[in-house]
């Protein structure tokens, strides 16, 4: 493999990735949701695109940030 061609395949991804974690926040700031620093650190230290979409998806209604992570 060429140098260098490694750490452009990760680039999208962790780019998509940390867009996800501020989409996620930006939901649950927008609705007035209070962000624990861990909860926070959770979010923006995720770095699997699917999980972040999944936390969006209840960031929507979850009461509470730690709700987000929840399955219930």
């Amino acid at each position: 493999m060429a140098p260098g061609i490694e750490g452009r395949a990760e680039g999208p991804a962790e780019g998509e990735a940390r867009r996800a974690a501020e989409d996620v926040l930006a939901v649950l700031a927008e609705r007035g949701v209070a962000v624990t620093e861990a909860a926070r650190e959770r979010i923006t230290g995720c770095a699997d695109p699917e999980i972040l979409r999944h936390w969006l998806r209840r960031a929507v209604t979850a009461p509470t940030a730690e709700d987000v992570f929840s399955d219930q």
